[in-house]
């Protein structure tokens, strides 16, 4: 049964031959190895163009940023994974990324939604950035829901990765729409909150890479690919100094059973 409509196979991304592989349109032997580093080829493959020098420096400063935060819950499962099932390294990173989950890994897709439509929005109405941001909190906040790109349960007064993209972003002069909208809701969501929220990492990836004009349905790739890169650290380190058993003995001796008593 087909489901869908019918068209032809075909993908513009790869073709493997006896003696070649073309990858874009380039020689992956001649062209590639050796003259591209993996964060210009991931852009290659992803957006089918070579990747130009401000994509690649903010891609690599994102996936920097990105990789690591500590002991998060998607490491604890992915550590707890290996440690019951040493041979299954892929199992065991596949753990991690679904533990991570929409919250984690959606963020920064949520933020450049928002940023879209509010960027769209402001020019097809002929408003400020400051009265855009208005509506867009009120909106937002009139629904129920939080302000994506705002906050976090750890950093304060502000995070340190936005800080640091954002400094990075007017420094090479790559600031657009979209980094002006997220600048002109910090103090409106400041207002509306009665207390300062922070732009978080997630806020900045989205604003400064569509500033960028990578394509906003990646964006959830980029803390993917971030995170799989960490969590293959946290498993060799686990193979070495292994802890997945540990962390779930304190999870037990922590969580406190309020249930029923038995008999």
């Amino acid at each position: 049964m087909l489901i869908g409509k019918p068209g032809p196979l075909k993908s513009g991304i790869c073709k493997a031959d006896e003696a070649s592989i073309t990858v874009r349109g380039q020689d992956l032997c001649n062209d590639l190895m050796g003259h591209m580093g993996s964060t210009e080829f991931f852009l290659l493959h992803l957006m089918g163009e070579p990747a130009t020098k401000e994509q690649v420096f903010f891609m690599d400063a994102m996936l920097v940023g990105l990789a690591e935060h500590g002991m998060v819950p998607c490491v604890q499962a992915a550590r707890m994974t290996l440690a019951a099932a040493p041979e299954a390294l892929q199992g065991a990173v596949a753990a991690g990324i679904n533990g991570a989950g929409s919250v984690i890994l959606g963020a920064a897709e949520n933020v450049g939604v928002m940023l879209s439509r509010g960027v769209t929005e402001m020019e097809e109405r002929g408003k400020t950035a400051a009265a855009e941001a208005k509506r867009v909190v009120e909106e937002l906040l009139a629904a129920k829901k939080s302000v994506p790109g705002f906050g976090h349960p750890l950093h304060w007064p502000d995070d340190p990765r936005a800080i640091r993209l954002l400094q990075l972003a007017h420094e090479r002069k790559v600031i657009g729409r979209h980094t002006e909208f997220l600048e002109a809701l910090s103090p409106v969501v400041d207002e509306a909150c009665g207390r300062h929220l922070p732009i978080n990492i997630n806020g900045t990836i989205a604003s400064i890479m569509l500033d960028l004009d990578f394509p906003m349905q990646a964006l959830r790739g980029v803390p993917i690919l971030a995170r799989t890169i960490g969590l293959l650290g946290h498993l060799y380190e686990e193979t070495q100094r292994p802890i997945g058993f540990l962390l779930s003995h304190h999870a037990e001796a922590v969580v406190e059973y309020d249930g029923m008593k038995a008999g």
